[in-house]
């Protein structure tokens, strides 16, 4: 029994003959890059209330009433305000649901999306 433990380790020290070509296989994790974000714009118009502004901020944003208000007071002074950044499908998403909105309530509120930099 002895004999034959030290051949078997001896068996196992010793390379196999006939292949002396050792090939080292790696796996190489493709690099996915982060899909592009897209800044939500809401456009100031001089016809729609600000009331209204707000109330789609809230509904669609989900922002606090007074970050609300903060955003609409942006838009009304500066013209545009970003209102959120998002994957494109749900940017895409949020201008459709306010343009959608603001048309069923008979505003002309403008809700844009542009790539983010």
């Amino acid at each position: 029994m002895a004999l034959l433990a030290r051949d078997l380790t001896s068996m196992a020290d010793t390379p196999d003959e006939g292949d002396g070509d050792t090939t080292v296989v790696t796996k190489t994790k493709p690099k996915t890059a982060k899909p592009p974000l897209y800044k939500v714009l809401l456009l100031n118009d001089d016809y729609t209330p600000m009331e209204f502004v707000v109330h789609v901020l809230e509904r669609f944003f989900g922002v606090s009433h007074s970050q609300a208000v903060e955003i609409m007071l942006t838009v009304h002074k500066k013209g545009v305000a970003v209102v959120g950044v998002y994957s494109h499908e749900i940017a895409e998403t949020k201008v459709a649901q306010v343009m959608d909105f603001a048309r069923r309530n008979q505003h002309p509120l403008q809700c844009t999306m542009e790539k983010e930099e």
